[in-house]
């Protein structure tokens, strides 16, 4: 529902294809851009890490002394002080260098951590910003679970690679860079070896990397789809139970449950194989450069901490190298994650381009509107106009509509030329077919929908010129299907109008004929709904659905079959509350049961998106026209 402090979302939606993937380049350098939102604790990890690696690729540098200046010369010798002391001293500087590196792998993590965080939070805010400023036909076309896995998987997947990629590709890289040019300056001869193994390596990652990031793509979209399906079922089960499609359920989910199986067994298989076969590589690598080596330092080319130091040098070049490849992998996944979070973000949100506003109103002495700060119980349109004069329209609740025409997919028109008008307190009732248009009018006078044709006009001001927001806070909506939020009844109703008091949501309960009820609850007023409240009936939801309409105290109601789901009693109780609620307003009725719209001041017969018949309900049943087919159940075949 949506009243003058208020608003409610609603949505229903269905799959769509799986994509491949898109602008690679521009999704990394539009995540960055969310992650050096966040400088200071950027440039502090790559510090941190590049310490780190600097340290641990320094410290081995104390191998090749070790060796050739103590260990060497001490063969064959006696240990004494003498000989041991600086052995002991040099090791002693080499733990506190590698001590260093620990203490700077600390502090990397620890803004690792904040940086991820933040970046999420901030890339979390943006994906709700953008889905609470979509339009209603986005909803239409997609999954709730669907929706949900950009906030779940695809973020999860960003995490891992913010919190361990990231880092891991720069200290990866400080460490392949630094691990090089030290071999270098031991061996060119051994570094040409390593090289020509690491282009191997290059050349397997970039094949492999090229397959895997296709099926990672299409596991993010499967997971989705497996998510989306899941919570409709869940939704559905007493209607799957009561048709006994359990089987027909479980068997559809097989079938979307083996596309995701097959997409991520294809994905993960080739990311998997890339970890087995660096490491194979690396130990050939490793081997083959011991060997040479050892024919270096037979020559006297090389010496034996040459060695020792080239070959834990190695180790040092060839295991980032492993590690870039084991993120690669983790990359692609948390870029097709983003390139769906983005797509969403990137969405054409619903266009406003109105300008005349709501605003409280008084009137001074001589009756003219004047805008006010405070609450008055009067509104206004306030319209500023080319100029930049100002002119106010007391809010009455005229709604016309001349010749609208109105399709949902610009194919199949559901509204062809309809024209009528409501005038301020009249109650204005839609009856007709499943399909012929009742709901459509609602959801066009607040601007779920844009009109093809025509013009709506309120107050005489054609709607499209109204912000959406201010229009939308005129209007008091009751749904057939109820929407209730976590948090107590006295929050649900207070929704309607947030500034509501205690006292006020407790005369909007009676109105609804809800206080009754709500006060034989062990908590009352402070009972706690969850999972839609699910601990109600449907019948004392839809009654508390309605104290929130009546919270908000709208000029204009909108009920569309709002007393569905309550049994005929008691809805001739609401009907004795709801007509003192309506009193003064225009409301527009949208009935299953035609014996509650038969004090309508004008009743509009629909057919086929066209309104075929009008007049109060005594003209109607004189004409015997479909009003009179729908009311007496009396049906004619023509």
């Amino acid at each position: 529902m949506a009243g003058p402090m208020g608003g409610g979302p609603g949505n229903r939606g269905r799959g769509r294809p799986v994509q491949k993937p898109k602008n690679t380049k521009g999704t990394i350098k539009r995540l960055f851009g969310y992650i050096l939102k966040h400088k200071g604790l950027f440039f502090g990890m790559l510090i941190f890490a590049a310490i780190s690696s600097v340290a641990s690729v320094s410290g081995s540098l104390f191998i090749k002394p070790i060796v050739d200046d103590y260990l060497t010369p001490m063969i064959g010798k006696e240990f004494t002080s003498e000989l041991v002391a600086p052995l002991v001293k040099l090791m002693c500087v080499m733990a506190c260098v590698f001590l260093f590196g620990a203490l700077a792998s600390y502090g990397q993590s620890k803004c690792s951590v904040w940086l991820t965080q933040r970046t999420l939070n901030t890339l979390r805010k943006d994906l709700f910003d953008a889905i609470a400023d979509l339009p209603i036909s986005f909803f239409d076309s997609r999954p709730h679970g669907e929706i949900m896995s950009r906030f779940t998987n695809d973020v999860e997947t960003l995490r891992q690679f913010i919190s361990q990629g990231v880092t891991q590709f720069i200290s990866s890289g400080v460490m392949i860079l630094g691990s090089f040019f030290i071999m270098l300056f031991l061996s060119w001869q051994l570094t040409l070896i390593v090289c020509v193994m690491v282009v191997v390596m290059v050349f397997i990652t970039k094949t492999l990397g090229k397959k895997s990031a296709f099926f990672f793509k299409k596991q993010q979209e499967e997971l989705g789809a497996v998510n989306g399906y899941i919570e409709e079922i869940i939704e559905g089960q007493k209607v799957v139970k009561v048709f006994n499609h359990e089987e027909e359920v479980v068997s559809h989910f097989g079938e979307i449950n083996e596309n995701l199986r097959k997409s991520a067994t294809s994905a993960n298989s080739f990311a998997n194989m890339l970890g087995p076969i660096m490491n194979n590589l690396s130990h050939i690598t490793y081997a083959l450069t011991a060997a040479v080596g050892g024919l270096l330092a037979i020559k006297r080319a090389m010496t034996a901490g040459d060695i020792v130091a080239f070959l834990q040098y190695i180790r040092s070049f060839t295991q980032p190298i492993s590690n870039i490849t084991q993120q690669f992998n983790n990359a692609l996944m948390a870029l097709a994650g983003a390139e769906r979070i983005f797509e969403i973000i990137d969405q054409k949100p619903e266009i406003d381009e109105g300008y005349v506003v709501l605003v409280n109103a008084e009137l001074d002495e001589n009756g003219e509107i004047k805008e006010t700060e405070k609450h008055t119980g009067i509104w206004a349109w306030k319209h500023t106009h080319g100029d930049g004069t100002v002119t106010y329209t007391r809010l009455a609740g005229d709604i016309v509509f001349e010749n609208v025409t109105f399709s949902y997919d610009g194919k199949k028109t559901v509204l062809n030329d309809v024209s009528l008008y409501a005038k301020p307190g009249q109650k204005i009732a839609f009856v007709g077919s499943t399909g012929a248009g009742k709901t459509t009018i609602t959801n066009l006078i607040n601007r779920f929908y844009e009109i093809d044709e025509g013009k709506i006009r309120y107050d005489g001001i054609n709607i499209k010129k109204i912000k959406k927001d201010d229009l939308r806070r005129s209007l008091g909506i009751v749904l057939q299907d109820t929407h209730l939020f976590t948090g107590t009844i006295e929050e649900n109703i207070r929704y309607g109008n947030l500034d509501a008091t205690h006292e006020q949501i407790v005369e909007a309960a009676k109105v609804a004929n809800a206080h009754s009820f709500i006060e034989h609850l062990p908590e009352g007023y402070n009972t706690m709904l969850t999972g839609d409240g699910a601990n109600l009936s449907q019948g004392q939801r839809q009654l508390i659905s309605i104290a929130r309409a009546a919270v908000a105290d709208p000029p204009v109601l909108i009920l569309d079959e709002a007393t569905s789901s309550i049994d005929t009693r008691t809805e001739k109780h609401i009907e004795q509350g709801m007509d003192a609620l309506m009193e003064g307003r225009t409301v527009f009725v949208i009935a299953h049961r035609l014996s509650t719209v038969r004090n309508a001041k004008a009743i509009m017969v629909l057919e086929n998106g066209r309104i075929i018949e009008r007049g109060d309900h005594d003209d109607l049943i004189e004409q015997k026209g479909k009003y009179y087919q729908l009311y007496t159940g009396n049906f004619q075949e023509k």
